[in-house]
């Protein structure tokens, strides 16, 4: 009786151990757990990426603004640094002299091929005044009217720059381009008052067969400033009768009109610009005939000629001709052995002791300028060394450069690496020895 109600509780509860262990029944049964890690997981995570750093700014290097040196001529084989350091008062110093003063051969050579090279000028001459037109008037006037034309040809604002324009005007002139020369007198906007257009304008106004006009011009620029050589010509082109009387090479106006009279121009004498802006062709250097050159200074030139360094027997031979009781040999031995040594093999004690006692005088350049000089070839400033030279020179007009100067100038040059041009001076110092 005690056993029926645990029966009936065991019918009850059947159905429920069967629903509950269904799901345990279903698994395999050699199925492992899984794993408890006691880890929550979760989805991988991309790799941190730094940012990339901001670009750095591009360095961007200001150009030099043009200048009246940038523009190049010719190759001439010097560094386009050729002006690095040099000073703009030296230049405004020397160009002006340049443009007026023709120069022997090696100080012409060397004043050519400075200025026909086309490199950065000096500090502050991109705002400097007139310096183009001062070196296409230099170029002009040391025998090279091409290369002065072809700067004056990109030359800018000529029509606003009576200066420039004027250069440009008398390279035109020269050159035989009487209708360029006209086109840019009548371009010009600034300075057109001035006596040298209204002269100008009267020439361009008779070849055009202007006749009232050019008379009236002619008049005017005699008012302003009476010109008996440009009234005589230009008195018989307006007229068209009478003898003009003798030509004019003064300027390239006077050349133009005397060569359209046709007068015969070899009765002429030119100014010295003007017969050396009459050059035909490229200039050329000077070439040195060694042939001549006198026994006593023969080994000397024969060696610089080559090239190739002097023999210390050479030089001793002239320290030797140094030594002589007349005091003209004394002199010119003493000359040759400077001109010469800058370019001997390394002198030992002795030589550099005999050296050291020659009496040739100073030249005649100024203690400043030399001192000048001595330090920009000390520095490497090839242009201000060149000018500097130059200047020298042009000062020394037509008679020759002292010993002491030529010999200060070719060490200098060479020191500066100019080393042609040192060999240029040396060699017409010693074909020139008296």
């Amino acid at each position: 009786m005690v056993r029926r109600p645990l029966s009936r509780l065991a019918v009850i509860l059947a159905p429920v151990w069967v629903l509950s262990a269904a799901p345990a029944v279903a698994q395999p049964a050699d199925a492992p757990p899984p794993p408890d890690s006691g880890l929550v997981t979760t989805a991988p995570q991309p790799p941190h990426i730094a940012p990339a750093p901001p670009e750095a700014p591009v360095a961007v290097a200001a150009l030099a603004a043009p200048d009246a040196f940038t523009t190049p001529v010719r190759p001439t084989g010097l560094p386009p640094d050729l002006w690095r350091g040099t000073s703009l008062q030296v230049v405004q110093a020397v160009l002006p002299l340049l443009a007026e003063r023709p120069l022997p051969p090696a100080a012409a050579a060397l004043a050519r091929r400075v200025l026909a090279t086309g490199a950065q000028g000096p500090d502050g001459a991109a705002q400097a005044d007139g310096l183009v037109a001062q070196r296409a008037q230099a170029l002009m006037a040391q025998g090279d009217p091409q290369g002065a034309a072809a700067l004056l040809a990109r030359a800018p604002a000529l029509d606003r720059d009576p200066g420039l324009a004027r250069v440009a005007a008398e390279s035109a002139l020269l050159a035989g381009q009487d209708a360029r020369a006209c086109q840019i007198e009548q371009a010009l906007t600034a300075g057109r008052e001035d006596v040298y257009w209204v002269r100008l304008r009267t020439y361009c106004q008779a070849i055009a067969g202007q006749g009232p006009q050019a008379q009236l011009s002619f008049d005017l620029a005699q008012s302003q400033a009476p010109d008996p050589v440009f009234a005589r010509l230009m008195g018989a082109k307006l007229a068209g009768v009478g003898s003009p009387g003798a030509p004019s090479m003064r300027n390239g106006l006077d050349y133009a009109l005397s060569r359209n009279l046709g007068l015969d121009l070899s009765q002429a004498k030119p100014a010295p610009a003007v017969a050396a802006a009459l050059v035909q062709g490229d200039p050329a250097d000077p070439k040195w005939d060694v042939s001549i050159a006198p026994p006593d200074v023969a080994g000397a030139v024969q060696a610089i000629a080559a090239g190739g360094p002097l023999a210390a027997a050479d030089l001793e031979r002239l320290l030797d001709a140094a030594d002589a009781r007349d005091p003209k040999a004394r002199a010119r031995a003493s000359a040759a052995a400077l001109l010469s040594e800058p370019f001997a093999e390394p002198l030992g004690p002795s030589l550099r002791a005999r050296m050291a006692g020659l009496t040739l005088p100073e030249g005649k350049a100024p203690a400043g300028r030399n001192l000048a000089l001595e330090a920009a070839a000390a520095e490497r400033r090839t242009g201000e060394t060149a000018l500097l030279a130059l200047w020298t020179c042009a000062q020394a007009g037509s008679s020759e450069l002292a010993p002491a100067d030529r010999a200060r100038i070719v060490r200098a040059l060479r020191r500066a690496g100019l080393e042609a041009d040192a060999r240029a001076f040396a060699l017409e110092g010693l074909l020139g020895l008296k």
